[in-house]
Protein backbone atom coordinates (compact mmCIF):
# COMPACT_ATOMS: atom_id res chain seq x y z
CA UNK A 1 0.00 0.00 0.00
CA UNK A 2 0.78 3.46 -1.00
CA UNK A 3 0.95 5.81 1.80
CA UNK A 4 1.18 9.49 0.69
CA UNK A 5 2.07 12.18 3.01
CA UNK A 6 -0.18 15.59 2.47
CA UNK A 7 0.13 18.92 3.88
CA UNK A 8 2.83 20.43 4.50
CA UNK A 9 4.28 22.72 7.90
CA UNK A 10 7.18 23.99 7.24
CA UNK A 11 8.24 21.29 4.60
CA UNK A 12 10.58 19.64 6.49
CA UNK A 13 11.63 17.58 3.45
CA UNK A 14 12.49 20.34 1.60
CA UNK A 15 15.31 21.90 4.07
CA UNK A 16 16.91 18.39 4.27
CA UNK A 17 16.45 17.66 0.73
CA UNK A 18 14.51 14.76 1.41
CA UNK A 19 11.95 13.52 -1.59
CA UNK A 20 11.98 9.67 -1.38
CA UNK A 21 8.92 9.16 -0.49
CA UNK A 22 5.31 9.84 -1.25
CA UNK A 23 3.30 12.93 -1.83
CA UNK A 24 -0.21 14.45 -1.67
CA UNK A 25 -0.70 17.96 -2.27
CA UNK A 26 -3.49 20.27 -3.21
CA UNK A 27 -3.38 22.80 -5.99
CA UNK A 28 -5.02 25.44 -4.35
CA UNK A 29 -2.50 24.59 -1.57
CA UNK A 30 0.44 24.07 -2.84
CA UNK A 31 3.80 26.08 -2.06
CA UNK A 32 5.91 28.03 -4.62
CA UNK A 33 8.97 26.11 -3.03
CA UNK A 34 7.49 22.76 -3.69
CA UNK A 35 6.51 23.10 -7.16
CA UNK A 36 10.47 22.91 -8.26
CA UNK A 37 10.61 19.75 -6.30
CA UNK A 38 7.50 17.77 -7.90
CA UNK A 39 9.22 15.78 -10.49
CA UNK A 40 11.90 15.19 -7.79
CA UNK A 41 9.38 12.89 -5.69
CA UNK A 42 9.22 9.12 -5.50
CA UNK A 43 5.52 9.50 -6.43
CA UNK A 44 3.58 12.89 -6.57
CA UNK A 45 -0.56 13.05 -6.27
CA UNK A 46 -2.21 16.19 -7.31
CA UNK A 47 -5.31 16.68 -5.47
CA UNK A 48 -8.02 19.17 -7.53
CA UNK A 49 -8.17 21.62 -4.59
CA UNK A 50 -12.03 22.07 -5.33
CA UNK A 51 -12.54 20.69 -1.48
CA UNK A 52 -10.38 23.58 -0.50
CA UNK A 53 -11.14 26.41 -2.90
CA UNK A 54 -14.65 25.54 -1.66
CA UNK A 55 -14.02 26.22 2.17
CA UNK A 56 -12.07 29.30 1.52
CA UNK A 57 -14.34 30.86 -0.79
CA UNK A 58 -18.19 31.17 -1.63
CA UNK A 59 -18.10 28.61 -4.68
CA UNK A 60 -21.04 30.64 -6.33
CA UNK A 61 -18.60 33.31 -7.24
CA UNK A 62 -16.13 30.28 -8.79
CA UNK A 63 -15.81 30.22 -13.13
CA UNK A 64 -14.96 26.29 -12.80
CA UNK A 65 -14.37 26.15 -16.16
CA UNK A 66 -11.73 29.13 -15.76
CA UNK A 67 -10.51 26.84 -12.92
CA UNK A 68 -10.35 23.41 -14.74
CA UNK A 69 -8.29 25.69 -17.60
CA UNK A 70 -5.69 26.69 -15.42
CA UNK A 71 -5.73 23.53 -13.25
CA UNK A 72 -4.92 21.73 -16.58
CA UNK A 73 -2.08 24.59 -17.37
CA UNK A 74 -0.22 23.88 -14.02
CA UNK A 75 -0.50 19.71 -14.95
CA UNK A 76 0.87 20.00 -18.25
CA UNK A 77 3.50 22.83 -17.13
CA UNK A 78 4.88 20.39 -14.38
CA UNK A 79 4.63 17.35 -16.19
CA UNK A 80 2.28 15.54 -13.54
CA UNK A 81 1.10 12.56 -14.06
CA UNK A 82 -1.66 11.82 -11.61
CA UNK A 83 -4.22 14.13 -10.87
CA UNK A 84 -7.80 14.14 -9.06
CA UNK A 85 -10.89 15.68 -10.81
CA UNK A 86 -13.26 18.09 -9.23
CA UNK A 87 -15.28 16.55 -6.97
CA UNK A 88 -17.64 19.06 -6.95
CA UNK A 89 -20.85 17.10 -7.14
CA UNK A 90 -22.94 18.44 -4.49
CA UNK A 91 -22.28 22.30 -6.17
CA UNK A 92 -22.72 21.68 -9.63
CA UNK A 93 -24.15 18.45 -10.24
CA UNK A 94 -22.61 15.10 -11.69
CA UNK A 95 -23.65 15.84 -15.00
CA UNK A 96 -21.42 19.26 -14.61
CA UNK A 97 -18.37 17.13 -13.31
CA UNK A 98 -18.20 14.63 -16.04
CA UNK A 99 -18.21 17.68 -18.40
CA UNK A 100 -15.51 19.18 -16.46
CA UNK A 101 -13.52 15.78 -16.48
CA UNK A 102 -13.96 15.50 -19.75
CA UNK A 103 -13.00 19.16 -20.27
CA UNK A 104 -10.00 18.61 -18.38
CA UNK A 105 -8.73 15.30 -19.94
CA UNK A 106 -9.13 16.70 -23.08
CA UNK A 107 -6.60 19.51 -22.34
CA UNK A 108 -3.99 17.22 -20.45
CA UNK A 109 -4.17 14.31 -22.72
CA UNK A 110 -4.64 12.24 -20.56
CA UNK A 111 -6.62 10.35 -17.67
CA UNK A 112 -7.44 11.91 -14.63
CA UNK A 113 -8.44 9.93 -11.18
CA UNK A 114 -11.91 10.13 -10.74
CA UNK A 115 -13.20 10.78 -7.21
CA UNK A 116 -16.32 8.16 -6.56
CA UNK A 117 -18.29 9.64 -3.84
CA UNK A 118 -21.20 7.30 -2.34
CA UNK A 119 -24.16 10.01 -3.97
CA UNK A 120 -23.58 8.09 -7.43
CA UNK A 121 -23.89 4.53 -6.50
CA UNK A 122 -22.60 1.41 -7.43
CA UNK A 123 -23.53 1.70 -11.00
CA UNK A 124 -21.26 4.42 -11.79
CA UNK A 125 -18.40 2.68 -9.80
CA UNK A 126 -18.55 0.11 -11.80
CA UNK A 127 -18.71 2.06 -15.08
CA UNK A 128 -15.65 3.89 -13.83
CA UNK A 129 -13.62 1.06 -12.38
CA UNK A 130 -13.95 -0.56 -16.09
CA UNK A 131 -13.03 3.22 -17.78
CA UNK A 132 -10.49 4.01 -15.70
CA UNK A 133 -7.38 1.98 -14.48
CA UNK A 134 -6.75 4.34 -11.03
CA UNK A 135 -10.18 5.66 -8.94
CA UNK A 136 -10.18 6.96 -5.78
CA UNK A 137 -13.08 7.25 -3.07
CA UNK A 138 -14.16 10.62 -1.53
CA UNK A 139 -16.36 11.79 1.47
CA UNK A 140 -14.31 9.84 4.30
CA UNK A 141 -12.85 12.64 5.75
CA UNK A 142 -16.48 14.45 5.42
CA UNK A 143 -17.54 11.63 6.92
CA UNK A 144 -19.98 11.64 3.79
CA UNK A 145 -18.98 7.60 4.40
CA UNK A 146 -19.19 6.85 8.09
CA UNK A 147 -17.13 4.27 10.01
CA UNK A 148 -20.31 1.81 10.37
CA UNK A 149 -20.47 1.91 6.00
CA UNK A 150 -16.77 0.96 6.08
CA UNK A 151 -17.29 -2.70 5.84
CA UNK A 152 -18.54 -1.68 2.11
CA UNK A 153 -15.14 -1.30 1.10
CA UNK A 154 -14.82 -4.83 0.46
CA UNK A 155 -17.42 -5.34 -2.10
CA UNK A 156 -15.61 -1.78 -3.85
CA UNK A 157 -12.33 -3.42 -3.71
CA UNK A 158 -13.58 -6.54 -4.57
CA UNK A 159 -14.69 -5.04 -8.15
CA UNK A 160 -12.15 -3.06 -8.32
CA UNK A 161 -10.13 -5.96 -8.78
CA UNK A 162 -12.00 -7.71 -11.47
CA UNK A 163 -11.13 -4.84 -13.61
CA UNK A 164 -7.60 -4.46 -12.44
CA UNK A 165 -8.22 -1.55 -11.31
CA UNK A 166 -6.14 0.62 -8.16
CA UNK A 167 -8.09 2.58 -6.00
CA UNK A 168 -7.06 5.31 -3.81
CA UNK A 169 -8.84 6.33 -0.14
CA UNK A 170 -9.00 9.86 -0.04
CA UNK A 171 -7.75 10.85 3.87
CA UNK A 172 -8.33 7.20 4.77
CA UNK A 173 -5.23 6.51 7.28
CA UNK A 174 -7.37 4.88 10.65
CA UNK A 175 -4.01 2.58 11.50
CA UNK A 176 -6.35 -0.21 13.10
CA UNK A 177 -7.83 -0.67 9.56
CA UNK A 178 -5.18 0.04 7.17
CA UNK A 179 -4.70 -3.87 7.11
CA UNK A 180 -8.20 -4.39 6.61
CA UNK A 181 -8.46 -2.96 3.81
CA UNK A 182 -6.67 -3.41 0.58
CA UNK A 183 -6.23 -0.28 -0.95
CA UNK A 184 -3.54 0.20 -3.96
CA UNK A 185 -3.12 3.84 -1.74
CA UNK A 186 -3.89 6.38 0.84
CA UNK A 187 -3.02 9.41 2.17
CA UNK A 188 -2.81 11.25 5.38
CA UNK A 189 -2.16 14.59 7.16
CA UNK A 190 -1.83 12.75 10.50
CA UNK A 191 1.77 13.66 11.08
CA UNK A 192 0.71 17.36 11.29
CA UNK A 193 -1.32 16.36 14.82
CA UNK A 194 2.52 17.15 16.65
CA UNK A 195 1.78 21.24 15.15
CA UNK A 196 -2.03 21.03 16.01
CA UNK A 197 -2.14 18.98 19.05
CA UNK A 198 1.75 18.13 20.70
CA UNK A 199 1.33 14.29 19.58
CA UNK A 200 3.93 12.76 19.04
CA UNK A 201 4.65 9.58 16.71
CA UNK A 202 6.59 6.75 17.66
CA UNK A 203 6.90 3.63 14.38
CA UNK A 204 7.39 0.36 16.44
CA UNK A 205 8.25 -1.67 13.99
CA UNK A 206 4.78 -2.40 12.23
CA UNK A 207 2.58 0.79 13.22
CA UNK A 208 2.51 3.90 14.91
CA UNK A 209 2.28 5.02 18.33
CA UNK A 210 1.06 8.37 19.39
CA UNK A 211 1.67 10.09 22.72
CA UNK A 212 -0.22 12.94 23.66
CA UNK A 213 1.24 15.79 25.62
CA UNK A 214 0.42 15.78 29.65
CA UNK A 215 -1.07 18.88 30.87
CA UNK A 216 0.88 22.19 31.26
CA UNK A 217 3.38 20.63 28.84
CA UNK A 218 4.58 22.50 25.62
CA UNK A 219 6.28 20.94 22.50
CA UNK A 220 8.83 22.32 20.34
CA UNK A 221 6.35 22.45 17.07
CA UNK A 222 8.53 22.68 14.28
CA UNK A 223 11.06 20.26 16.11
CA UNK A 224 7.77 17.27 16.81
CA UNK A 225 6.37 18.11 13.37
CA UNK A 226 10.08 16.90 11.96
CA UNK A 227 10.32 14.09 14.22
CA UNK A 228 6.94 12.83 13.04
CA UNK A 229 7.58 13.16 9.67
CA UNK A 230 10.07 10.95 9.55
CA UNK A 231 8.61 8.18 11.73
CA UNK A 232 5.84 8.56 9.04
CA UNK A 233 8.61 7.91 6.41
CA UNK A 234 9.49 4.99 8.20
CA UNK A 235 5.74 3.64 8.59
CA UNK A 236 5.42 4.43 4.76
CA UNK A 237 8.05 2.07 3.86
CA UNK A 238 6.62 -0.58 5.93
CA UNK A 239 3.30 0.15 4.03
CA UNK A 240 4.81 -0.37 0.59
CA UNK A 241 6.34 -3.40 1.65
CA UNK A 242 3.78 -5.12 3.63
CA UNK A 243 0.14 -3.68 3.42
Amino acid sequence: MKLYLAGQNGHPWIEDQFFDFYRLESYFNIAKKEIEHISKYKSFLLDSGAFSYMNGLCSKDVNWNIYIEEYADFINKHKINLFMELDIDNVVGYKEVRKLRNKLENLTQRQCIPVWHKSRGKEEWINLIKEYNYVAIGGIVTREIKPREYKYFHWLLNKAKEHNCKVHALGFTNLKELTEYPFYSVDSTSWLSGNRFGGVYIFNGISLEKYNKKKGQRVRNKKVAKHNFYEWIKFQKYADINL
